[in-house]
């Protein structure tokens, strides 16, 4: 390999780096607790006070945490798209897992957790170190 080789394999490394784009929340907790608990505005209670059932506790229901996760990470890969990966994210993800979740026979079928009509969804912080941020690994 000659010198230059050498060097148009750095550069194709590093445009490789800059052409991967990185998180813009670290973890599946932050997305939850700053975008995804204010942009899901129901009325969650258990039954009678709530069509919907929410946990603040999340990420104490493996099926909730499997769902969130898969949300995150695909709103993280679809807001590389202007055109259509928003409402590509709402209609293919958003929508169906919210539905699955929220649903008062789901994940969070015995949950008391409530919040009045208008408020972001009842959130409470899981224990530190869970849910560490992926920027920093």
């Amino acid at each position: 390999m000659s010198d230059l080789d050498q060097y148009r394999d750095d550069d194709d490394d590093e445009s490789a780096e800059e052409a991967t784009p990185q998180l813009f929340y670290g973890s599946v907790d932050e997305f939850v607790r700053e975008r995804l608990i204010h942009l899901y505005i129901r009325k969650v209670g258990p039954q009678n006070d709530g069509h919907y059932r929410w946990a603040a506790d999340w990420w104490n229901y493996a099926e909730a945490i499997s769902r969130l996760e898969a949300l995150w990470r695909a709103w993280e890969h679809l807001r590389q798209d202007p055109a259509l990966g928003i409402s590509t994210w709402w209609r293919d993800h958003a929508d169906h897992h919210m539905t699955v979740l929220l649903d008062p026979e789901g994940p969070f079928t015995k949950s008391t957790d409530r919040n009045t009509h208008g408020e972001p969804l009842p959130y409470t912080a899981p224990p530190a170190g869970l849910f560490p941020d992926m920027r920093e690994t």
